[in-house]
């Protein structure tokens, strides 16, 4: 069975994206449309901003978004999920790849949501940090038992866990991870805590516009990363999709569940291949590989 998995926010490079702008026209028609709906050239940024440009919450997101969404449409008819799933920002990619959300109420909803996001990082000094060579219940522990907010956020793979809240809190606990035996407890640089409590007037602000968006029964099932299980109801789909900003992302728990129910081949759509990576950390018997298109003569 054929796995469909989208990439979240820091899989984005300079230059992203030109290559389907150039080598196909519903990429072109596409990204054209995405320029009107944004109000600014997102395709300017992405074709030639720096890496600096690039790495705005309000840019970022809808960017991979973009690249992930229309590379899936230039494939045509070799696109044919059996399943999807999507890495934090990536869930949207897979929810329009699915049929379950419109190109546009898609890219309206990740512009949004990069919005809000960005307008929560700023209300409180926050920060993420990558943890590796704990098991995940030691980590779950110490955030329990620091001093201020400190969730865990991120579970990527066996043995890589990230972490995210209150930038005292984050430092508080890395040295204690690090006491622990941590083989790194590494602050990220991200503009705040993604994943935890602190993205609440976030979640109440992408809540509203989700509910008055319309969401398609899906076409195959997606993944959630809140619930790491099959959902076909667009009614749960909207319910996980708005607990998602302030619940961890379990993507560990979602590939396994992903192989029991069959899946044989993980085909990564978007920039990169960091899904594929924590693919094969998680079960290295998973065949993985990249979306490829065939540009237009």
């Amino acid at each position: 069975m054929n796995a469909y998995i989208f990439p979240g926010q820091g899989a984005q490079f300079s230059g992203m994206g030109l290559d389907l702008y150039e080598g196909s026209s519903i990429a072109q028609e596409l990204f054209e449309q995405a320029n009107d709906i944004l109000g600014f050239s997102i395709t300017d940024v992405m074709f030639q901003g720096s890496a600096e440009d690039l790495k705005e919450t309000k840019v970022t997101q809808p960017a991979i978004f973009l690249h992930s969404v229309i590379l899936a449409k230039i494939l045509g008819a070799s696109f044919k999920p059996d399943m999807v799933a999507g890495h934090s920002l990536g869930e949207f990619s897979a929810l329009v790849a699915n049929g379950t959300l419109t190109f546009e109420d898609g890219l309206k909803l990740v512009s949004q949501r990069a919005l809000a996001m960005q307008k929560a990082c700023e209300l409180q000094p926050s920060t993420m940090a990558a943890v590796l060579g704990l098991d995940d219940d030691i980590v779950e522990k110490i955030c329990a038992t620091t001093e201020g907010v400190v969730v865990a956020a991120n579970y990527n793979c066996p043995g890589q866990l990230v972490i995210s809240g209150e930038v005292d809190a984050i430092n508080r606990a890395c040295e204690s991870l690090k006491e622990e035996g941590a083989r790194r407890a590494l602050v990220l640089p991200v503009g705040g805590a993604f994943h935890s409590p602190l993205m609440e007037p976030a979640r109440e602000e992408l809540a509203a516009a989700i509910e008055n968006t319309f969401f398609n029964k899906p076409q195959c099932p997606i993944y959630q990363n809140v619930t790491a299980s099959a959902i076909l109801d667009a009614v749960q789909i909207k319910s996980n999709l708005i607990s998602q900003l302030t619940a961890p992302v379990r993507w560990t728990q979602s590939v396994q569940q992903m192989i029991t129910d069959g899946a044989t081949l993980f085909t990564e759509v978007g920039p990169g291949k960091v899904l594929q990576g924590l693919v094969k950390k998680i079960n290295r018997e998973a065949q993985t590989a990249s979306a490829a298109y065939t540009k237009e003569a």
